[in-house]
C-alpha cells in the first residue's frame, strides 16, 4: 500500500478543506497507527514488532468487518434516536445498524484506507441504480463492470483523497479500484491471511472449502473434526503460530497477541483452532456470511444463504434513506470523543481497539465516553481473551458509573457468529 496522498484533507465530519501536501504526510498513515500501537523502545524486540505492525496496517486490512452485527444491535438495543460512535473498520457493520434508524453515526477510524472505503460504501448506497447494482459491487466475485460502475455513479461524487486512493495504479498500471472487477474480499492483510491458511491447510492435504458440502451441524462438525482439527496438531504450525508477525493479517498487534494466547493451553495453535471450531461447528453455514467468507472464500448468492446486513434486498430501501446519518471521521476515537459535548452519545462500539492500549489510554477513552455517555447508555466491544479487560485496569471511580452485564456478555458471546473473539463485553451507564 502507497503511504501518499497528492493532497492533505482537514476534515469537519464529511467536509474537506483541501491544502497542500507536505512532506511529513508520507509516513502520516503509518505515524497515526503507531500513536495507537508502539508501547516498547523502538530498537527493542517488541518495538520492532510493533513498528512492522503498523506498518502493515496504514493499508487496508478489513475488507470486511468480522464483527456480528446482528449480536451488536441486539446488545445495544439499537432504535430510533440512537446517537452511535464507533469504530469504522471495514463499514459493513455500519450500514447494518441503519436499518434501526438511529438518529446520528459517527464512524471513527485510524487507517486512512478504511476511511476511503466507508466513503466509497456511503456513496454507492447513495449513487448506484439499484440494489441489484449495490449486491453486484460489495457482494459479487468476479463482477468485471464494477469498476466502470464506479466510474460512472461513484467516482463523481467521492471526496479527493478517497478517489486517488481507489483511483491510484500499482506498477502493472492497474488501479486500486480494479480489485471490485474480481473478489475484492481476497485483498487486504485478512483476505490475505485466509488465504494463506488456506495454502497451509492444503499443504497438509486439507482442502477448508470442503465443508461447504456438508448438509448440516453435524456434517460440518465432522469435517472439522477429520480433516481441519489435525492440522493444528502439525509441528510446523504450532511453531508458525508462536511468531507474532504470524497474526498480524488478522489485524491482531503485539500485545493483542499476549492476551489471545492466555485464552489457550499456552500455544496460539491451540487457540486458533477453538476459535476455528466454533465458526465451523456453532452455526449452520446457511446463517453464518462470515463461515463463507472463510471457508468459501465469497458470500453467498442471495437466496443461497444470509448475506451482511446491508446486502439484504429487504433493508435496501432504509438503509438508503438513513445513509444521510453517518459521518466519517479519520481521527483518533479518544479526540474525537473529546471534541463531543457531555451526554451527547447513547451507543459506543469499541470493536476490540482497547486490547491494544495502555493502561493510561484505557483510562483517557473511559474518561470521555463516562462523560458523553447519555443516561441509560451502552458500551460494547470484543476481546481476545474471555474476560473484560477493564477491572484492575481502569479507574474504580468511572467504572463504578457503569453496569456490567455479565449473564448477557456471555450469551451474545456464545452467539457471535465471527467466532474469532473471546469474549463481548456490554456495559450499561448508571443513572446519576
Amino acid at each position: 500500500m502507497t503511504l501518499r496522498y497528492p493532497l492533505a484533507a482537514k476534515q469537519m465530519g464529511n467536509h474537506f478543506a483541501m491544502t497542500d501536501v507536505s512532506s511529513d504526510l508520507v509516513f502520516r498513515r503509518g505515524k497515526e497507527v503507531g500513536r495507537a500501537v508502539y508501547q516498547n523502545r523502538a530498537l527493542s524486540k517488541a518495538g520492532i514488532s510493533e513498528r512492522l505492525f503498523a506498518f502493515l496496517f496504514s493499508g487496508l486490512v478489513y475488507p470486511q468487518i468480522w464483527e456480528d452485527p446482528d449480536v451488536d444491535m441486539e446488545a445495544m438495543q439499537l432504535g430510533q434516536g440512537h446517537r452511535v460512535v464507533t469504530i469504522a473498520s471495514g463499514g459493513c457493520n455500519i450500514l447494518a445498524y441503519l436499518t434501526r434508524s438511529p438518529a446520528r453515526i459517527d464512524a471513527v477510524d485510524l487507517n486512512a484506507a478504511h476511511i476511503a472505503l466507508n466513503r466509497m460504501k456511503l456513496e454507492a448506497v447513495r449513487r448506484l441504480p439499484s440494489q441489484g447494482d449495490l449486491f453486484r459491487f460489495f457482494g459479487a466475485a468476479d463482477t468485471s463492470h464494477n469498476s466502470q460502475a464506479y466510474d460512472r455513479f461513484i467516482a463523481p461524487h467521492l471526496d479527493p483523497v478517497s478517489r486517488h486512493y481507489w483511483e491510484r495504479r500499482n506498477w502493472r498500471g492497474i488501479r486500486r479500484i480494479g480489485v471490485f472487477d474480481r473478489n475484492f474480499y481476497q485483498t487486504g492483510l485478512l483476505g490475505l491471511f485466509i488465504a494463506m491458511g488456506h495454502r497451509t491447510a492444503k499443504f497438509f492435504g486439507v482442502d477448508p472449502a470442503g465443508i461447504m458440502q456438508a448438509r448440516n451441524i453435524g456434517e460440518q462438525r465432522r469435517f472439522f473434526n477429520e480433516e481441519l482439527a489435525p492440522v493444528f496438531d502439525r509441528k510446523l504450525l504450532k511453531w508458525a503460530t508462536s511468531r507474532k508477525a504470524s497474526l498480524f493479517g488478522l489485524g491482531i498487534p503485539p500485545a493483542q497477541y499476549d492476551s489471545l494466547i492466555t485464552s489457550g493451553d499456552g500455544t496460539m495453535a491451540s487457540v486458533l483452532k477453538a476459535r476455528l471450531e466454533k465458526l465451523a461447528c456453532d452455526f449452520p453455514l446457511e446463517n453464518n456470511y462470515f463461515a463463507w467468507q472463510a471457508f468459501a472464500r465469497r458470500y453467498p448468492e442471495p437466496g443461497e444463504a444470509a448475506l451482511p446486513a446491508y446486502l439484504e434486498k429487504h433493508n435496501y430501501d432504509t438503509i438508503r434513506g438513513n445513509i444521510d446519518r453517518v459521518a466519517i471521521h479519520h481521527a483518533n476515537l479518544i479526540e474525537f470523543l473529546a471534541g463531543k459535548d457531555a451526554g451527547t452519545v447513547d451507543r459506543f462500539i469499541l470493536l476490540d481497539a482497547q486490547d491494544w492500549m495502555t493502561d493510561d489510554q484505557l483510562n483517557a477513552l473511559w474518561s470521555e465516553i463516562t462523560r458523553t455517555a447519555s443516561t441509560g447508555a451502552r458500551v460494547i466491544f470484543r476481546t481476545a481473551a474471555e474476560p473484560s479487560l477493564l477491572p484492575g485496569r481502569v479507574s474504580t471511580s468511572l467504572l463504578d458509573q457503569w453496569d456490567y452485564q455479565n449473564e448477557a456478555s456471555r450469551d451474545f458471546s456464545a452467539r457471535d457468529r465471527s467466532a474469532i473473539y473471546g469474549g463481548f463485553h456490554l456495559y450499561v451507564k448508571r443513572p446519576a
